[in-house]
């Protein structure tokens, strides 16, 4: 709902070129949070969070089916996953009427993504994409902004702050409100409240202020208590890695 949705919307339209497939790369350990798992339990088998938090993919498939171009799920295994996990997922997925496959690159490095390749070829010689965008230029900043928060994220409207109105006006005066809209949001939740998990509904956005890069070319739109750039950790995994004098690497994992 974040990378998939500014790529499809700000990027395509751009490039003339649209993708002849879509990989949503899911984990059993992700699932398995968004039906209420803590950290501590995700290397402990569970199917029924696992299925409860399939919510949460069940929407990101469906979202990127309004893209119409061809939607294939890439199981990404951990260690950890158990064979019934992976069993469940695979229905829940075929249920919906998408492809699945498990996906060991971690594992088994290039071999262990033939069978997804495979699938992602099948797709794109068996299904015909036609790409279609989720808004038009001509829509209005807060028509797109809702078209994304009520298509894409679920949610049911859209609040904008004093400060966000006053904005919108300056940009029509401008020309700047054909512009795509860039959300900046949480990515721990499909709304701007990173404790709703799953596939919250009825919930509302609010923009709190719009930042205009008109080099890039598009608008981004604040929500919630978030910050544009990602932060490090106080002790970055960097600092654990290093590479001895027989060019053994040690701390990546």
């Amino acid at each position: 709902d974040l990378g998939g949705e500014k790529f499809l919307d700000i990027k395509v339209p751009n490039l003339k070129k649209a993708p002849d497939a879509i990989v949503i790369v899911a984990t059993v350990r992700a699932l398995k949070m968004h039906g209420g798992a803590t950290k501590e339990e995700l290397k402990t088998e569970n199917l029924a969070a696992l299925e409860k938090g399939f919510s949460n993919l069940k929407r990101h498939i469906h979202n990127m089916e309004k893209y119409h171009i061809p939607v294939i799920v890439a199981i990404n295994e951990f260690v950890t996953d158990t064979e019934a996990e992976f069993i469940l997922l695979e229905r829940l997925c075929e249920n919906q009427g998408v492809i699945v496959k498990r996906a060991s690159v971690w594992e088994h490095g290039a071999d262990g993504g033939i069978e997804l390749a495979k699938a992602v070829v099948r797709a794109i010689d068996s299904q015909q994409a036609d790409y279609q965008p989720l808004y038009q230029p001509t829509a209005t900043i807060e028509e797109k902004v809702a078209t994304i928060v009520q298509e894409i994220y679920g949610g049911k409207g859209v609040s904008f702050s004093k400060k966000a109105k006053k904005q919108i006006d300056e940009f029509v005066l401008n020309g700047w409100d054909k512009l795509p809209i860039c959300m900046a949001k949480t990515q721990y939740s499909f709304s701007d409240d990173p404790t709703l998990l799953g596939a919250p509904e009825g919930f509302t956005i609010t923009i709190r202020e719009f930042v205009p890069k008109l080099g890039a070319g598009f608008i981004v739109a604040l929500t919630g208590d978030v910050m544009t750039m990602p932060g490090l950790p106080k002790k970055p995994a960097a600092l654990n890695m290093d590479v001895t004098s027989d060019g053994e690497v040690l701390g990546l994992f």
